[in-house]
């Protein structure tokens, strides 16, 4: 490794790191999905792209895809200014509000097929989420009012037919019609659950950045249950991680850890806490963010700087190394390190970024692998475009990275 941290080489490392993230989304991540993925036969965007560019139309079209595509070229296009990515952000709010809604009783199906056909018409809290993450962003780049009443909309869906008046929280899903879902899992992996996590913290993220666009009392006092839960409920302060499945109550069911989602919900946490601008959560949302980034720099990271996917409860490893928790960590890692000046957080960032460029960049085809085996080798058989394979996590990084950059100082050792 080149050390970089002597003779004053601060500016020079935050220059090179910001150069590297623009370059990797503006030359490979962008254009990639604005070049490969449009489906200008049936509209939208191809179901499924492999690692070699084979189109899979009959992959299912998830809500959370079109969701997370919107919201990354809105964001594109809010950050970088460049007219092409407002382009397809347009171009994923159509087809969101005219393939996706249920024009009789509202909310967004969880998939279609190529031709806009329901295949699942259930009303997922998740992808529910996700639309008005991506609408709220649109908002924010456009301000483009359509888009933020269908985000106002789909928020009094929630409000009225998945939020749970007694003990907080959103249940998992509904059916068509809005009524309970019976079974409401994101994955047949995954135990029968009311109440989740993964969606407690999508949840918390699209409330923040509505909040953004429009701020009301109803929106800041849900944002504001939303971070009393995942600080009271989700997070264990002990061990500085999430649980994970819920009853109605809050009580959980052991399930291992996801050194992803923690260190992912780490920031979320805080970014939520800040955006509200309530000083008591700010202070104990950090405090548990600092604990979780602490938890996944300790127990979650392989000695090559890459994080571990998931640790099952009996203590067994998944040596599979997922694109998304990859991402997450550099950001919060490097949250952390905002937080606290402690420099082993910024080593831990840019060690992961390091990993990723090494290995995750597909540098024939573009954009990122989704999944690498434990020997840091592509899986084949993952595609590069599905229903759960989307840009939003590894644009974020690069968004992310630019803006803290900008404005912080850091010295780490870079590879040579």
């Amino acid at each position: 490794m080149a050390n970089l941290v002597d003779g004053g080489f601060d500016h020079g490392v935050r220059e090179i790191w910001q150069a590297q993230f623009r370059n990797e989304v503006l030359g490979n991540i962008l254009p990639f999905w604005a070049n490969h993925t449009l489906d200008h036969e049936h509209g939208g965007f191809y179901g499924g792209l492999t690692n070699d560019l084979t189109i899979h139309n009959e992959f299912p079209r998830s809500a959370v895809l079109c969701g997370r595509i919107l919201w990354t070229f809105a964001c594109a296009y809010r950050t970088l200014g460049d007219p092409r990515d407002l382009a397809v952000a347009e171009y994923a709010y159509a087809y969101l509000k005219q393939a996706f809604w249920d024009k009789t009783y509202g909310g967004l199906y969880w998939s279609i097929d190529a031709n806009g056909q329901p295949l699942a018409e259930h009303k997922q809290t998740y992808a529910q989420s996700f639309a008005i993450y991506g609408l709220a962003e649109y908002v924010r780049a456009t301000g483009d009012q359509s888009a933020l009443a269908l985000a106002q909309e789909i928020f009094h869906l929630l409000e009225n037919h998945a939020f749970d008046p007694a003990y907080g929280g959103y249940i998992e899903g509904c059916d068509r019609v809005w009524q309970p879902l019976g079974d409401s899992r994101l994955s047949k992996l995954e135990p029968e659950a009311r109440k989740t996590m993964n969606t407690m913290l999508h949840m918390m993220e699209a409330y923040a950045n509505l909040l953004r666009v429009w701020d009301v009392a109803d929106v800041r006092q849900q944002l504001a249950s939303l971070i009393e839960a995942c600080c009271e409920h989700i997070i264990d302060p002990v061990q500085g991680r999430f649980h994970l499945f819920f009853d109605d109550q809050w009580n959980h069911s052991e399930h291992g850890i996801s050194y992803g989602h923690d260190i992912e919900g780490s920031w979320l946490l805080m970014e939520a806490a800040h955006v509200l601008g309530d000083a008591r959560l700010i202070a104990k949302a950090e405090t548990l963010a600092i604990g979780m980034a602490e938890a996944v720099y300790r127990n979650g990271r392989h000695a090559d700087g890459s994080i571990i996917h998931e640790r099952a409860a009996d203590g067994s490893i998944n040596f599979e190394r997922h694109w998304w928790p990859q991402a997450e960590a550099v950001v919060g890692f490097y949250n952390a390190y905002q937080a606290t000046g402690n420099q082993e957080f910024a080593q831990a960032a840019y060690d992961s970024w390091d990993f990723i460029q090494r290995y995750f960049i597909d540098h024939d085809h573009g954009d990122w692998f989704k999944i690498l085996d434990a020997q840091n080798q592509p899986l084949g058989a993952i595609p590069k475009v599905g229903p759960w394979e989307c840009p939003y996590h590894h644009a974020r990084v690069c968004f992310e990275m630019i803006e803290r950059l900008a404005e912080h100082n850091v010295s780490v050792q870079m590879r040579g």
